[in-house]
């Protein structure tokens, strides 16, 4: 099992709508007249229809709910009114040529995954420094000269084909491997010998969500999938009743073995793996993107032997570890919500018998391995990574050393391994693969990559600071040595805030380039995420969303008040989840900000659950089918919140023509109400990418361009002097 592959089944988010009184007639054109004689900029007026909502006798207007439609003709002609309106704004920024010639100059090194080993093979991941896609590649000692084994460059000529998931069989000799278009969800599995590099026939389609596992003969992989939609409507429509099959090599998918399915259980979903010693299938049941998850198992020695249900209530999160015969091994936040390591007999099953061998400790528990006969623990400590030793009862053993204080990935393998690999990365070190030798406690550089600049011109500082209610929040703030505090320079202050997702130090090259102007990035551990465990996380989900909200605005404040910033030199950002972040704040308090850029958000917090995915949110944000829930999103949901005649900063909204996780109606709809409401001259846009989806994938030729295009937006709404 992979040390960080902690259970976190979808990675998924969501947000806002609003409603504006109804009118007809008015098509989307550019030529449109200015309702404002102080706008600089001709919006397009798209048409407002009579659409109005009743939730428990409060009547909500949608009038641009036909914007929910990417392929109505009137959608297209509205985003083509957007994107040329966009794009002739950013087209005229001296910035921004110069700024894309830089990002490009910095993104061309050499980038490394993690090797893992399966068989007598070696596997990693490399980018050459500015292909849209990283290649696998494959040798049998570290020594020799690495194989292709797979290009997804080679796949289509945009880059916009993306591998999104692989699997090794057990002797190395064959690779499962799943292949998104355009950033789509939608995966269709293929299967290559590792040997030869050729595709063998198999063809695996409908898959969304799932990994594939192989028995350990090699014969075939379990896997989950959906039904065939509709081909129409297959980016909007919801995903329910995710079945579990398993695929025999040589065979059509039509013949695939249907493991499990629950026809009584739309919302479930199923996630099988194998255990280390090929005997057991462990099933993750999950429900949305709830924490909460079941666990059953299938002892595939054993002929047609049934499924037993071992954990059947939702009631904390498990995620199998290994096994030493009938002993399992879990990682849990039952009665921890920082986690803890259990062992379960299968023998007897019942909590009683449940021990206890690694319990919560101070820092949170990310995810835990075992390699060379020994626990390889993972935790965070105020959002940076630590890693320790335990041999298997338990016993702690020893800390392993890292260069700073930084993010941590890796440490994959099998029980009985002595070597490993992981990744090193903070805010100003590129991500440094090394191995780690078990035995000696030594850890060596694998491949370390050059970059074009001195990480000695900056520096990184966390700090605390007071919420609204008091409570203490972590951030980072990275900048250039020798700062002068004064209140005048440009601040990116970038966030999340939900789903138990942990925001750790990273590298970026976009980043970089903001750092390189003279800007201050700065990244706040806010509540909702998982940055200290569960009750972290759920102190910023349902009834108290909004707690996220006020911690952000909280940094904000904090950075204004200690002269880093201003409000008017002032970003916020962030995506999917964060996306909702920004687009809540820049509606509460538009005073406080310079710029907003919200990426693939989900602004529609009353119509979220009815696309995709989107129903599996409800565990984070509840149901506006609740009437308690409905009043606590309806006063935050960034749509509804928009007021007419306010001035809200310049925003730069962004989202993809077909993201199928967040779909871009609710980017489209708060565009179209923003510019509605908006009364001022600061520019509010909407940058719509065309084949491309929640992110996921995306080549580097469209990540660098719209990096390009954000920084050029800043340099020009927050005025910053080029250099």
């Amino acid at each position: 099992m992979k040390l960080f592959a902690k259970k976190c089944i979808l990675l998924v988010v969501a947000i806002a709508l609003f409603g504006l009184i109804c009118h007809y007639g008015q098509s989307c054109s550019l030529s449109a007249a200015m309702t404002d004689p102080n706008q600089t900029f001709v919006y397009p007026q798209p048409r407002q229809a009579n659409q109005v909502d009743d939730y428990h006798g409060t009547r909500v207007a949608d009038p641009y709910r036909w914007l929910e439609d990417p392929d109505s003709d009137e959608t297209k002609t509205w985003v083509e009114a957007e994107n040329k309106l966009t794009f002739g704004l950013l087209e005229q920024i001296p910035a921004r040529d110069r700024l894309k010639q830089r990002l490009t100059e910095l993104w061309n090194y050499e980038k490394y995954g993690i090797p893992f080993k399966q068989g007598d093979r070696y596997f990693y991941f490399k980018n050459d420094g500015l292909q849209n896609q990283s290649v696998l590649y494959t040798l049998k000692s570290l020594d020799d000269e690495p194989v292709v084994l797979l290009d997804p460059n080679t796949l289509s000529e945009d880059g916009t084909v993306a591998l999104s998931g692989l699997s090794v069989s057990e002797d190395g000799q064959s690779l499962a491997y799943g292949l998104s278009t355009s950033g789509s969800d939608w995966q269709e599995w293929k299967v290559r010998t590792v040997e030869t590099g050729k595709d063998l026939d198999d063809r695996v389609q409908w898959v969304k969500f799932s990994g594939a596992s192989w028995t350990h003969d090699g014969k075939g992989f379990f896997y989950s999938r959906y039904d065939e939609p509709k081909e129409k409507s297959k980016h909007e429509d919801v995903n329910y009743f995710q079945k579990l099959y398993y695929h025999r090599l040589g065979t059509p998918q039509s013949d695939d073995t249907l493991i499990y399915e629950r026809p009584d259980q739309k919302d479930w979903g199923f996630g099988g793996g194998v255990s280390e010693d090929g005997r057991f299938l462990i099933i993750s049941v999950w429900l949305g993107t709830d924490p909460r998850n079941l666990v059953f198992y299938k002892d595939l020695s054993v002929p047609n032997a049934p499924i037993v249900e071992l954990i059947n209530t939702f009631e904390a999160s498990y995620s199998f570890i290994d096994n030493e015969g009938d002993r399992f091994w879990f990682s849990t936040d039952l009665e921890a919500p920082r986690s803890r390591v259990i062992a379960i007999d299968t023998k007897q099953p019942d909590r009683a018998h449940w021990q206890e061998v690694i319990p919560q400790a101070a820092e949170t528990l990310e995810g835990v391995g075992i390699l060379n006969n020994q626990f390889v623990v993972s935790y965070l400590k105020d959002a940076h990574s630590q890693v320790k030793l335990f041999d298997l009862n338990g016993t702690p053993v020893r800390d392993v050393e890292f260069p700073g204080l930084g993010s941590v990935g890796g440490f994959g393998g099998k029980r009985h391994d002595t070597e490993t690999f992981y990744s090193f990365t903070s805010f100003t070190t590129p991500a440094t693969i090394y191995r780690y030798d078990l035995v000696n406690n030594k850890s060596y550089v694998f491949r370390q990559p050059n970059v074009d600049f001195n990480p000695d011109d900056y520096e990184t500082k966390q700090v605390f600071y007071a919420s609204k209610d008091g409570t203490q929040i972590p951030m980072f703030i990275v900048h250039k040595r020798g700062l002068v505090l004064d209140g005048t320079s440009p601040t990116y202050l970038y966030g999340y805030g939900g789903f138990g997702i942990s925001l750790t130090p990273s590298f970026s090259v976009s980043s970089l380039v903001w750092l390189e102007m003279g800007g201050i990035f700065a990244q706040p551990s806010l509540r909702g995420g998982g940055e200290y465990g569960e009750d972290w996380h759920q102190a910023g989900t349902k009834l108290k969303k909004q707690n996220v909200f006020d911690d952000f605005i909280g940094a904000a404040e904090w950075l204004i008040d200690h002269k880093y910033t201003s409000a008017k030199k002032l970003a916020i950002a962030g995506g999917s989840n964060g996306g909702l972040l920004v687009g809540a704040c820049m509606t509460q308090r538009p005073d406080l900000f310079g710029a907003a850029l919200p990426a693939v958000g989900v602004m529609d917090m009353l119509r979220f659950h009815k696309f995709t995915i989107g129903w599996a949110w409800i565990s984070e944000y509840g149901t506006p089918e609740n009437a308690d829930e409905f009043k606590v999103l309806y006063g935050y949901s960034p749509l509804h919140n928009l007021k007419p005649g306010t001035a809200y900063p310049a925003t730069l909204i962004t989202t993809a023509d077909h993201d199928d996780r967040v779909v871009p109606a609710h980017s489209f709809k708060f565009a179209a109400a923003l510019q509605a409401a908006h009364k001022g001259d600061a520019p509010v846009m909407i940058r719509i990418e065309t084949k491309a989806g929640h992110g996921a994938g995306k080549p580097t030729a469209k990540i660098i361009e719209e990096s390009a295009d954000k920084w050029a937006f800043l340099v020009k709404v927050l005025a910053i002097a080029e250099s």
